[in-house]
């Protein structure tokens, strides 16, 4: 049986605001092959509430927290937030790049970049589209408003709601899963997501379907009002 590993952002005097030294920690951190499951989480009060750029260059921060993310994103363990408190920015981030999240009924969510004049990255924007959907990444990308955990519990982007030893409760039952079984459904989930937005066969089809006999006879059927009479042609 494969490990649990319990990470902590643990600077809660800046609210574990991400510095450049938290970030190159948390990079170190992924890739071991021993984890079955990680719980990353942050000391109370907060999940994460953005990053730290107290004097850092921003590009250079910049380059490594996306690094970093991409790390996390390689790595073969699985992967749940625990989120209790503020999640924000990069607290976003780092929620988005788990695989599950558990939190607390009072977390909240959000990227405050248009406050502060800043954009995000394509990886946010697609991650955030696809682990939250479009209507939530719509609302924290165009308005800067927060999300919190029970509406977010609602939609599925929150898989549970609960406390950190909720997380480590359930990671401790995925370790206990077939390994091989996880690494291949891990595979088939990065396939899925690597798929292009709009399949071209998908595409052709439909424009055969559009440009059909029975197309033509169902919209005459439905002006006659009679039942169409289809012949695959």
């Amino acid at each position: 049986m494969r490990d649990v590993l319990v990470v902590t952002v643990d600077r809660p005097e800046r609210r574990n605001a991400l510095d450049l030294t938290t970030v190159r920690e948390l990079r170190a951190v992924a890739g071991d092959t021993t984890v079955g499951a990680v719980v990353l989480t942050g000391a109370p009060p907060a999940f994460c509430a953005g990053a730290d750029l107290t004097g850092v260059d921003s590009e250079e921060f910049g380059g490594e927290l996306s690094a970093m993310l991409e790390a996390w994103d390689r790595w073969p363990a699985v992967r749940i937030a625990a989120i209790d408190g503020p999640a924000l920015g990069a607290g976003t981030q780092l929620a988005l790049v788990c695989d599950l999240r558990v939190a607390s009924a009072g977390s909240e969510f959000g990227i405050p970049a248009a406050r502060l004049g800043l954009a995000v990255d394509q990886w946010t924007v697609d991650r955030l589209v696809d682990e939250f959907g479009w209507p939530v990444a719509r609302s924290i990308l165009l308005t800067a408003e927060r999300v919190d955990a029970e509406t977010l519990h609602r939609m599925g982007a929150i898989h549970r709601l609960g406390s950190l030893d909720d997380a480590v409760g359930w990671a401790e039952e995925i370790v206990r899963l077939a390994p091989l079984s996880l690494d291949a459904h891990r595979a088939a989930l990065l396939e899925a997501r690597r798929r292009p937005a709009r399949d071209l066969a998908v595409d052709a089809i439909r424009a055969l379907a559009w440009a059909s006999e029975d197309a033509v006879e169902g919209r005459t059927a439905f002006a006659e009002r009679r039942p169409a009479r289809f012949t695959g042609r």
